[in-house]
């Protein structure tokens, strides 16, 4: 929402300048994005008066003007235009000045051997119009030298203000004004709103048969009217906030959509044909809109329309049909109340956008369509002329006023602020509401987003300023603080913690993703009905989507080894999933000197990066199995180069390997991928609030270590030998590792050789030959029970 500081002079009484009105509606809640001085793009261009025209010596269609600019001294200019003449007052951009139009800076030049001082300038170059058929033509009578700035009126500040969605009734600039005054910036000033009689009745049948989208539509036909150019006054301030000046009717609707916030449209008498209704539309129905495309509607739609078809998509935008031209002389002024959800829907299922449909769906007065009539009656009657009808109420608004039971004292209790209930009902008469005795407060029917005593804290609270709520600390227990951290918060920062030690950087990706991309990992089971974008549908049920991406604007930057991770959600069909995925991509050392080859990252590099994440996580890191993944993951993960670790054969607390090449190729990532993901949710709860080690208690006596190598079939893992071996003998067994495997000369086909230590730790004595043997036999026994032989 765009207002100028001489825009909201018309409604507010004050003096300050635009610091203090930029400074005010921050504090009370109105984010001011931007300040825009026009005069600051015209600074450099003076009113001067050509003296004299003489043909350029070079040139047919260029004149060497004489130039006066106030000062005694006249500037030789070059200029092209057609109407440039001898007596003409117009604008000059002198050496220095910057064109608005295109940013070329003004210099003395050259053209065509003539030495030319600056430039005349059109409309279009200035940017205060689309004229550009000759330089700009100004009175006689302008003063010579003035800074045009100052002369037209464009020294005059825009703001940019961002208007929360709540608050529709600061959608026009007065709503703003009004704001504006309750926070002591002035006084604001009473609407005027005209009488307009009505000469007899109206020449258009007028109803609403969609009570339910369109509970109130109010016309009169206005006949006679001469559609020009609006006043030069409209035109500026219509033109600084960004609307283009189009034809008198349709900046009058526009001026007042902005100046009160209410959208209205006038249409074309003679493109009408029977009465002019509101219903829904029929399904299929097509329309062309002002902006010239068409659009199919449903039935769920409301629309204007006549005999003829439609002529209006209720709420959002007019018909090119009927809109109105120079040519119009009768119309028909339509000034309805649409219901704000079907304005939206509406919206939503066309992809259409306008600044009737942003007023409309946040809602608008209900009880301001006789006014808003009287005023835009007044403004086409004294502009455009002609004569208007009486006005035609067909409907009903909805003029239901809410009552609130409202205690001062919730001010404090819920604000946080000390305010005397006197200027609660000061601030709150302000902004419109009416506060009886008993503090029962009436909501204006323009507030629709006021519902209950807790919005009314809040309306006292800005116009005070939140910025005077005093900092209060929170009460603390004597003693130790107690943990407020929750055990599966404790569990994510050791993740986090443990996942950058280990050289990993973290990511924050969209939980949204497109349905492309969910469909690479099995698909997305949630679907948002209104997402952001199309690249923003569903809900993500992997984390390796975000990551992928990110891999990939990593090596199209340049980067040979990316190594990331992310702790977040998968959302699943049955509930959310808290994980922590990892991925590796390039070079995991770089070349060197020797072999000249870099090195990439293999299965084992997410292996043991993933057993480390889970022992950090509290895990029993040396009871996991290793398993294959799930076949419903075959999309994902490579066949042979991915493995999960799970906890039984149900429990699963990772997946990790090779992403599948086709995975890979979809998100653009080159080489081989490697990641992991580990579902600490599944992670077995422990009783305390962590991981809890015992006191490191060193042995009195030093371990002993023996070796063994077994012959087992090749499809044999070589974890279910490790864990047979280690469970041997529970007391006496403290480790067990692989440390070799061997295939070839002397194994027999189909087999490998695993060779497995095992590490043995005494009590209070010594082993014995006999008590190691023992042993022995026990791990043989172990191995020989999964078809492993213990080679000679």
């Amino acid at each position: 929402m765009k207002i100028t500081i001489d825009w909201l002079r018309q409604h507010l009484d004050f003096d300050g300048g635009v610091d203090e009105v930029v400074a005010t509606l921050n504090r009370i809640g109105h984010e001011v994005e931007g300040v825009d001085n026009p005069a600051a793009k015209l600074a450099g261009f003076r009113i001067a008066r050509v003296l004299t025209a003489e043909r350029h010596p070079q040139a047919d269609k260029l004149q060497v003007l004489s130039v006066d600019t106030g000062d005694g001294t006249p500037l030789q200019v070059v200029c092209g235009a057609p109407n440039a003449r001898a007596g003409l007052v117009g604008v000059l951009g002198l050496p220095g000045a910057v064109v608005p139009a295109n940013g070329m800076e003004l210099k003395v030049s050259a053209i065509r051997g003539v030495e030319s001082n600056g430039m005349m300038c059109s409309t279009r170059e200035l940017e205060l119009g689309d004229d550009h058929d000759g330089i700009i033509e100004l009175p006689a009578d302008a003063p010579l030298g003035t800074a045009f700035a100052d002369y037209a009126g464009a020294n005059d500040p825009v703001i940019d203000i961002s208007i929360t969605p709540n608050r529709q009734d600061c959608m026009g600039v007065r709503g703003i004004a009004r704001d504006l005054a309750a926070a002591g910036l002035g006084t604001l000033k009473p609407l005027d709103v005209p009488v307009v009689e009505g000469h007899g009745p109206c020449a258009v049948d007028i109803r609403t048969d969609d009570p339910e989208g369109c509970p109130a539509f109010y016309g009169r036909t206005i006949s006679g009217v001469t559609n020009g150019s609006a006043p030069e006054w409209m035109r500026r301030r219509l033109n600084a906030v960004g609307q283009r000046s189009i034809s008198a009717l349709v900046d009058i609707t526009n001026y007042v959509m902005l100046d009160l916030g209410r959208p209205s449209h006038a249409y074309d008498r003679a493109k009408l044909n029977g009465a002019v209704v509101a219903r829904k539309a029929t399904e299929g129905e097509t329309v062309t809109a002002l902006n010239g495309k068409e659009y199919t509607l449903s039935a769920s739609m409301t629309v204007i329309a006549d005999e003829s078809g439609v002529h209006d998509i209720a709420g959002i935008m007019g018909g090119e049909h009927s809109g109105c031209s120079d040519d119009t002389r009768d119309v028909l002024l339509e000034v309805a109340y649409f219901t704000p959800e079907r304005i939206a829907l509406t919206g939503q299922a066309l992809g259409l956008t306008s600044d009737a449909r942003s007023r409309f769906e946040r809602g608008v007065d209900p009880a301001f369509l006789d006014d808003a009539t009287a005023i835009l009656t007044a403004y086409i009657l004294d502009i455009c002329g002609g004569t208007a009808s009486e006005v035609v109420r067909a409907g009903e608004p909805p003029l239901a006023t809410s009552a609130i039971a409202y205690d001062p004292a919730r001010v404090t209790t819920l604000g946080g602020l000390n305010v005397a209930p006197d200027q609660q009902k000061a601030i709150l008469e302000s902004l419109g509401f009416g506060v009886a005795a008993d503090w029962t407060v009436t909501v204006p029917s323009w507030r629709r987003d006021v519902h209950g005593s807790a919005d009314l804290v809040e309306e006292v609270a800005r116009i005070v300023g939140f910025d005077h709520i005093p900092s209060v600390p929170l009460p603390r227990d004597a003693g130790v603080a107690k943990p407020t951290a929750t055990p599966l918060q404790m569990t994510e920062r050791r993740l986090r913690r443990a996942a950058a030690a280990a050289g990993f950087h973290e990511a924050v990706t969209w939980s949204f993703i497109s349905e492309a991309e969910a469909a690479h990992v099995g698909g997305g089971a949630w679907a948002l009905a209104n997402p952001i974008s199309e690249d923003m549908k569903v809900m993500r049920p992997s984390l390796l989507p975000g990551l992928l991406s990110a891999a990939a604007r990593n090596q199209n930057r340049g980067a040979t080894s990316v190594r990331l991770f992310e702790l977040g959600r998968r959302y699943l069909s049955d509930s959310e999933r808290q994980t922590l995925a990892l991925l590796m991509a390039g070079e995991r050392q770089a070349r060197g000197w020797q072999s000249g080859k870099a090195q990439g990252f293999d299965v084992f590099d997410a292996k043991r990066a993933v057993i480390d994440l889970l022992d950090a996580a509290g895990a029993p890191a040396d009871r996991l199995q290793v398993m294959p993944v799930e076949d419903s993951a075959a999309t994902i993960w490579h066949p042979g180069q991915s493995a999960s670790l799970r906890l039984g054969p149900k429990t699963v607390l990772a997946e990790f390997g090779a992403l599948h090449p086709a995975l890979a190729k979809a998100f653009d990532v080159d080489g081989t991928v490697i990641a992991a993901q580990v579902y600490f949710d599944a992670i077995p709860a422990k009783r305390s609030s962590g991981p809890v080690r015992d006191a490191f208690t060193p042995p009195a006596l030093q371990s002993v270590s023996r070796d063994f190598a077994f012959l087992v079939p090749e499809t044999l893992p070589a974890g279910d030998l490790v864990r047979a071996v280690r469970g041997a003998d529970k007391a006496l067994i403290t480790d067990a590792r692989l440390f070799d495997r061997f295939a070839g000369q002397g194994v027999p086909e189909g087999h490998v050789s695993l060779a497995v230590d095992i590490t043995l730790q005494p009590g209070d004595k010594s082993f014995t030959d006999a008590e190691i043997k023992a042993v022995s036999d026990k791990v043989i026994a172990a191995a020989a029970k999964l078809g492993a032989v213990l080679r000679g």
